[in-house]
């Protein structure tokens, strides 16, 4: 969304950003301030005074039925959300939203909005400024919306409150944005007469993320296999693939004084690090495992040239890719597939030179994987190194979003050639609602 926003600026746009308030991000996921710097200074920030109420943990706060029956309090919460959107822990934002799209549109008359999703709340305020002053919009849904990208199922129905809502709003959209072509096939093949608007923009990687340069391990002081991204897969999931690194290490005399250390935030709201992860993880030091907490953007490339290999740990099958397997990529390193065979990381990863491939969860697999990236480690040439960071070089971000920005100007153009210019000299879009960070 960051790089959404800076290719607008790039193209001759002026670019309004509406977020919700950096405290309020602070109660949820955490927030990285460094992503900040990247923010083009031309972009213009709209903080809005929203937050969820069920992640305040003052509790000099609460109100008498909130502190005696808190279970019931967050059902009576969730009830009240979706009268106004159908959507939980978010539904009551729609107003303030909406408010905020009129008011802008009134003070900058826009050409364009761009809702990004999610929370699905954010439509509302897209659909209201075209249903008042008829400002063309489109829709970032990312991992979609209809579709359960987990397990692979529809989410709701057409005709439900959900599916009435998605149906009204894909049918105005100037274009659908999606993260993968497994959740764009399903897109099409629901509304075939839209399927002409659904647009694959995958997530890509920063290039400054990247330590661009061969990597040569220290055997003496071991080898260090690394994960960095957040941690939201199972329990089993991470104890899985913690037997098999265990099992390596037993097994392979390379790995016999290796690290694995993992680095993201575990948890959101007040749980956050204190999961059966964090024990998990814990219980695992005895084995080389080290949990070194969030990092800042900032740190990312450094923390990549200090490994020597890269642990892909994700959830979801075939309508999952992630954003972190470009990266992986990107480092040139060798890197072990800790997810299912029919996933979309799988079809991006095929092809580099350094991935120990798609094996499953199984522990015995996983295992051998785990043995041959130690040996890919050492063994790589320089070639292979560049090789490999040649495959990650079509995914840079700044690369996919540059066309995917024009590509969108360009449809909107033709959709309203009087209001906007192709080259975006005459282009204004005043409102894009962004929910992924602060301005980013």
């Amino acid at each position: 969304m960051r790089e959404t926003a800076n290719q607008f600026i790039n193209t001759g746009w002026d670019v309004t950003v509406v977020t919700i308030a950096q405290e309020s991000w602070e109660l949820d996921s955490g927030i990285d301030l460094t992503l900040l710097e990247q923010v083009d200074p031309r972009v213009k920030v709209v903080e809005l005074p929203l937050s969820r109420e069920d992640l305040e943990t003052d509790i000099r706060l609460f109100d008498e039925e909130r502190a005696l029956n808190p279970a019931k309090w967050v059902t009576e919460l969730r009830k009240r959300q979706a009268k106004t959107f159908p959507e939980a822990s978010f539904g009551e934002w729609r107003e303030v939203l909406e408010q905020a799209a009129l008011d802008i549109h009134r003070e900058h008359p826009a050409d364009l909005l761009l809702a990004s999703c999610v929370p699905y709340v954010n439509l509302a305020a897209a659909w209201r400024l075209w249903e008042e002053a008829r400002v063309p919009y489109a829709v970032d849904f990312r991992d979609g919306w209809s579709i359960d990208v987990i397990d692979g199922t529809e989410a709701f129905s057409k005709d439900s409150e959900l599916g009435r809502w998605e149906q009204k709003i894909l049918d105005n959209a100037v274009s659908l944005w999606v993260v993968n072509d497994p959740i764009a096939e399903h897109y099409r093949a629901r509304y075939p007469d839209f399927a002409d608007r659904v647009r694959v923009v995958r997530n890509g990687y920063d290039a400054d993320s990247s330590p661009g340069h061969a990597h040569k391990p220290d055997l003496a002081a071991g080898l260090t296999f690394g994960y960095l991204g957040t941690v939201n897969f199972t329990a089993t999931h991470l104890e899985t693939v913690l037997d098999a690194w265990r099992a390596a290490r037993e097994r392979e005399p390379l790995l016999a004084n290796a690290r694995f250390e993992v680095r993201g935030h575990i948890g959101n709201g007040a749980g956050r690090g204190a999961t059966r992860h964090a024990e998990i993880l814990k219980e695992a030091e005895a084995d080389g495992v080290r949990f070194g907490g969030p990092a800042s953007k900032a740190e990312v490339a450094e923390i990549y040239a200090r490994w020597d290999a890269m642990v892909l740990i994700l959830i979801g099958g075939r309508f999952v890719t992630s954003g972190k397997v470009y990266e992986y990529m990107a480092t040139g390193l060798p890197i072990v597939s800790a997810h299912v065979v029919e996933h979309d990381a799988s079809n991006v990863l095929r092809g580099h030179p350094l991935w120990t491939g798609a094996v499953g969860l199984e522990v015995e697999a996983m295992t051998e994987a785990f043995v041959r990236a130690a040996h890919l480690a050492i063994d790589t040439s320089d070639e292979a190194h560049a090789e490999a960071m040649a495959h990650a070089d079509q995914y840079t971000r700044e690369s996919l979003m540059t066309v995917a920005v024009r590509e969108l100007v360009d449809r909107l153009a033709a959709d309203k050639p009087e209001r906007v210019s192709v080259e975006g000299a005459s282009a204004l879009p005043e409102k894009s609602i962004v929910t992924g960070g602060p301005a980013s």
